[in-house]
C-alpha cells in the first residue's frame, strides 16, 4: 500500500515506544532563482523592515445641482437646451401719400385722413395758403393715384420699412424724369421719412437726396394746424429757399 510511516490515533497497549523525530513536521523549503548578478536572497528576515506609507490620492470634485435645482426638478446649467431668441417681426408702416405739382415745384404731402384732398378740406386750405405765400400756383395739380402703404393686406411680399422707401423712392423718381422739378415739398413725417430718409428733426432744413436732388422738410399739415406756432418756422425756412423756384417762374 506504499505507506511509509503509521501513526495511530491513541496509546496500543503493549505497543513499543514512538521515535521523537517522526512527529516533527517539517518546514516547507522556499526555492529562490538566482541570476547572474543577483545575490542570494535570505528566506526570512531577521529584522521587521519599515514599509513605505501609502500614497494618498488626490480627491477630484464632482459637481453637483444645487438645493435648489434638485428641488424643483431643474436641470443643471450644461443640460439646459439653448435658448433662441428671434428676432421681433416689425410690421409694416402704414401711410398714405399723395404727389401734386405747383408751378417747377413737386409736393409730397401725406394725407391727414388716407383718403384723397377734397377742395373744401381744412388741411387742402391750408396748403393753399402756404403755395400763395411761397409764390407759386394756390391749385396744384394732382399727378397719379396716392401712394398707400402697404401695398397687400396678405401675402408674403416683403413690405416693411426699406420695401416702403424704396418703393416711394422709385416712384418720385419714374415722376421727376418724365417732368423736372426744382425743390420737392416733402409734406408729414411718411414723406420725410421715406423719401428723405430722413426724421422729425430735419424739418424745416433743406435735404439732398441721392436721385431726386434738392427737397425741402416740412411738418403735416395737421400738426401745422393743431400747433399753428409751428407756421412761424415754415415761413422762415420758406424765406431761406424761396429764391429757387421764383428763378425758374420769372
Amino acid at each position: 500500500m506504499q505507506v511509509v510511516n503509521w501513526l495511530p490515533r491513541t496509546e496500543l497497549p503493549f505497543a513499543a515506544p514512538s521515535r521523537p523525530e517522526l512527529l516533527e513536521i517539517p518546514e516547507p523549503l522556499v526555492v529562490v532563482p538566482l541570476t547572474p548578478a543577483a545575490t542570494p536572497v535570505p528566506v526570512a528576515k531577521t529584522a521587521a523592515e519599515p514599509t513605505a506609507a501609502p500614497v494618498e490620492r488626490a480627491k477630484i470634485e464632482v459637481p453637483r445641482p444645487s438645493l435648489a435645482s434638485t428641488r424643483t426638478g431643474a436641470k443643471p446649467e450644461e443640460e439646459l437646451a439653448p435658448v433662441v431668441v428671434k428676432a421681433p417681426v416689425v410690421p409694416p408702416p402704414r401711410f398714405a401719400l399723395q404727389l401734386l405739382r405747383a408751378g417747377r415745384c413737386l409736393l409730397l404731402v401725406e394725407l391727414p385722413t388716407g383718403e384723397s384732398f377734397q377742395t373744401r378740406d381744412p388741411a387742402y386750405l391750408l396748403l393753399k395758403d402756404m403755395l400763395r405765400a411761397a409764390g407759386l400756383p394756390d391749385s396744384p395739380q394732382i399727378v397719379g393715384e396716392p401712394v398707400r402703404w402697404p401695398l397687400l393686406a396678405r401675402g408674403s411680399m416683403d413690405q416693411g420699412p426699406e420695401a416702403a422707401r424704396d418703393f416711394v423712392q422709385g416712384f418720385l423718381s419714374v415722376r421727376m424724369e418724365e417732368s423736372p422739378c426744382v425743390c420737392l415739398w416733402l409734406i408729414g413725417l411718411p414723406a420725410v421719412r421715406f423719401a428723405g430718409e430722413a426724421d422729425a428733426e430735419a424739418f424745416n432744413r433743406e435735404l439732398q437726396i441721392e436721385g431726386l436732388g434738392s427737397a425741402w422738410a416740412l411738418p403735416g399739415l395737421e400738426s401745422l394746424m393743431e400747433e399753428p406756432q409751428r407756421k412761424a418756422d415754415v415761413w422762415q425756412a420758406m424765406r431761406r429757399l424761396m429764391a429757387r423756384w421764383k428763378e425758374s417762374n420769372e
